[in-house]
């Protein structure tokens, strides 16, 4: 997915000339172009504040100095890791990258859902290839954890092999890899949640990983469109393994939170707001199945209440993208506050006293945002 032709440059000063009135003019993906540009020059603020001890996290064996990140798909091609790392995130990844560049799927390939604060879009990995990524990573100093959303090519007669080059590429570069096998967009490539073909690929994954230098985490980033049965069977397979962690979730096919709203019936993944319930319920779902293991939720997060959800329902770390889009850029710095006040007001010092403490309402239903 890419950022937007919506509002967030108008909460960078530096970025005045680009009104909102010029961004709404612009092609979505012209916008995002621009995003990433104005980031390359540095025209983004920096965060000059020191980070609340509250929310100083680990996760996996890394040292984050706080547990909200950029997801993957911002920043495609690893061009604005620092920029983002500056702005204040105590992770990013870049990617979905692939092997081989790709151009992805035909325009139009995003569609905004107004009034409803969700995005959906069908890009299919469009990127600059491991080459590409690699060359702008080699040597550059990010100061937050960095992650590398590692896919497959769409015409790759074997996707398995394409997710161990990009273990072997990046394995020496990342604080840790995530294996995307959840974008609705590549076809086949959500088969790969099936049982046989999952046990295959994190075999294969993970054997590429322990012949690394470095034993750097891995990640399994799942869909939200599954069911008890197929969430029992991947935390099954998951567990039998020494994958460090899940990442909770992707987009949704699904169609019912935004039943008969303009552009619902457009194929591809559904995020932003419209996602959230349904991806923070998959999230407390799957940490009743793997216990402790490291989980990072993703979704639908647009606000402080929305973030600290994500926590309570059993999530380590969280993830941003399509919120930013509708409420700028300064979302960040409000879900930090919201979180900081939520850990005092309840009597504790870290946010990782609160992951898991509505685990079993969100899992069953019972809380919805």
């Amino acid at each position: 997915m890419i950022f937007s032709a919506f509002s967030p440059l108008l909460r960078l000063p530096a970025l005045a000339g680009l009104t909102q009135q010029t961004l709404l003019k612009m092609d979505a993906e012209t916008a995002h172009r621009a995003t990433i540009t104005a980031l390359r020059l540095g025209l983004a603020p920096e965060q000059t504040q020191a980070e609340a001890p509250e929310l100083a996290t680990t996760l996996c064996g890394i040292e984050l100095k706080n547990p909200i990140g950029m997801a993957a798909g911002f920043d495609k091609n690893a061009e604005v890791p620092r920029p983002l790392a500056l702005m204040g995130f105590g992770m990013v990844e870049i990617g979905t990258v692939t092997p081989r560049p790709q151009s992805g799927n035909a325009k139009p390939r995003l569609f905004r859902v107004p009034g409803a604060d969700g995005v959906i879009n069908r890009m299919g990995f469009n990127n600059e290839g491991h080459d590409a990524a690699f060359a702008r990573l080699k040597g550059l100093r990010v100061p937050a954890a960095l992650g590398v959303n590692i896919g497959a090519n769409k015409d790759s007669a074997d996707f398995v092999a394409d997710y161990v080059l990009g273990v072997k590429r990046f394995a020496d570069l990342a604080d840790y890899l995530t294996v995307n096998i959840s974008s609705p967009n590549t076809p086949g490539l959500r088969n790969l949640q099936s049982d046989e073909a999952l046990r295959r690929l994190l075999a294969e994954v993970l054997d590429a990983r322990a012949k690394a230098k470095i034993r750097v985490p891995v990640f399994l980033k799942i869909a939200p469109d599954l069911d008890k049965k197929e969430l029992d069977a991947i935390a099954k397979v998951v567990l039998a393994t020494d994958l460090d962690g899940l990442i909770v979730s992707n987009t949704t096919v699904t169609r019912d939170t935004i039943a008969g709203l303009e552009n619902a019936a457009e194929t591809g993944g559904l995020s932003g707001k419209p996602l959230f319930d349904l991806s923070t319920q998959r999230l407390a779902q799957m940490r009743q199945r793997v216990g402790a293991l490291p989980i990072i939720g993703v979704g639908g997060i647009h606000s402080p209440q929305s973030a600290l959800a994500k926590f309570e329902a059993g999530a380590d770390a969280i993830q941003l993208y399509s919120a930013l889009v509708f409420g700028g850029l300064d979302l960040l710095d409000r879900i930090k506050r919201g979180l900081v006040a939520a850990v005092r007001a309840d009597g504790k010092t870290n946010i990782s006293q609160l992951t898991g403490s509505k685990t079993a309402d969100w899992a069953k239903g019972k809380v919805k945002l």
